[in-house]
């Protein structure tokens, strides 16, 4: 019986969206859907054009958020690659800022100065970097028992992101801000240390 060929994922920050202009966190369904937290004109072409040099196929697999700004960023590129319809997954939501929710972008950094001396932290009822983690690995876990030899685009945001690369490099949860930051629909390989080191 031969071996399962490996899935490969990528993984995808959303473009600017109305919030990253207007510095609002937009962390919960009710907020974004309460509002209008969509792509930004820049963050639509931002999308397009790494649709358009992403080198991807028309076969990729392509699942998101469900909030606004990665739906809207995961259709742009769906539509440029000629891609099957986009699958929605709660596991690549917005990590939930709690108290900071709607509010300045500028109290990111006291999560993040927290997150660095404990990952499992849930001061003002932020969601702990460490459940991040776990619900994003669950997805990528389940896919690969799934799906084998597949090319897969996860459509998420820069915390759910930075703290998955982090986790899946083997350097934990709580040195997500320490790697180099994923840009506003940046694409990027997702690369995986041996499942002993998570």
């Amino acid at each position: 019986m031969s071996a399962r060929s490996p899935n490969t994922f990528y993984v995808m920050r959303h473009g600017q969206s109305k919030a990253n202009e207007q510095g609002i966190i937009v962390s919960s369904l009710a907020t974004d859907h309460g509002g209008d937290f969509g792509l930004s004109e820049l963050g639509r072409q931002q999308a397009r054009d790494a649709a358009g040099r992403c080198g991807l196929g028309s076969g990729t697999l392509i699942y998101s958020s469900d909030f606004t700004r990665a739906r809207q960023t995961a259709e742009i590129v769906r539509a440029r690659l000629g891609a099957r319809p986009v699958t929605l997954s709660a596991a690549l939501r917005e990590r939930c800022f709690g108290d900071w929710d709607g509010k300045s972008a500028a109290n990111y950094a006291a999560v993040w100065t927290a997150d660095e001396l404990d990952p499992g932290h849930r001061e003002h009822g932020v969601e702990a970097a460490t459940a991040v983690l776990a619900r994003a690995v669950a997805l990528i876990d389940d896919l690969d028992r799934q799906l084998a030899g597949q090319d897969i685009l996860l459509v998420s945001h820069g915390d759910t992101l930075q703290i998955l690369l982090a986790g899946l490099a083997g350097i934990g949860p709580a040195a997500h801000r320490g790697l180099p930051h994923l840009g506003t629909a940046e694409i990027r390989r997702l690369a995986r240390a041996s499942p002993r080191a998570r």
